[in-house]
């Protein structure tokens, strides 16, 4: 790659990575994995940095990200399924629990599609159109995993506090 091209890649990572961390963070759910996604998702845009870079580079981007955290979670779900010889301590949870983190256990407890869409919806508050595609899928199929996703939200969190939940933790 040229200078300026290093220097144009450079320039859009500096503006536009915490935003994308934060898309990462909420696609997976952890810290650490956020951060590996997002290396993940810039390493793959560099590579395709000359093609990118003329159309929206972000929307590229968000793409590789949604789609490596599904197949990590994909990867994850078969490795559950292999038996281990004793099962892992898990801690307990605190008395006095935020509610951004009920709401990330939340967001962890839907499929990784469902958890893409609510994340480009309503977080980054993309269109219908837009997280299709971001997604590779028809607005149609937008509609109905958002539809299912916010259904298990609402179970999950209770009726009336789902969009007030997803509102404070935007904030």
């Amino acid at each position: 790659m040229s200078g300026d091209t290093e220097h144009d890649f450079g320039a859009f990572v500096a503006a536009r990575a915490t935003t994308l961390l934060r898309v990462a963070y909420l696609a997976c759910g952890d810290r650490s994995e956020a951060e590996d996604l997002l290396q993940t998702a810039l390493e793959r845009t560099y590579r395709n940095w000359d093609r990118v870079r003329h159309h929206s580079p972000e929307p590229y981007v968000r793409r590789v990200i949604v789609n490596a955290a599904i197949s990590r979670a994909r990867r994850r779900a078969i490795l559950r399924i292999i038996p281990v010889r004793s099962l892992p301590d898990t801690p307990a949870r605190s008395a006095d629990v935020d509610l951004r983190q009920v709401l990330m256990d939340a967001l962890r407890a839907l499929p990784p599609r469902q958890r893409a869409v609510v994340v480009l919806r309503y977080w980054e508050d993309l269109s219908e159109h837009q997280t299709a595609e971001v997604l590779g899928c028809t607005v149609g199929t937008v509609k109905s995993q958002s539809s299912k996703a916010m259904a298990k939200l609402r179970m999950a969190l209770g009726e009336e506090s789902v969009e007030g939940v997803i509102g404070n933790a935007r904030a």
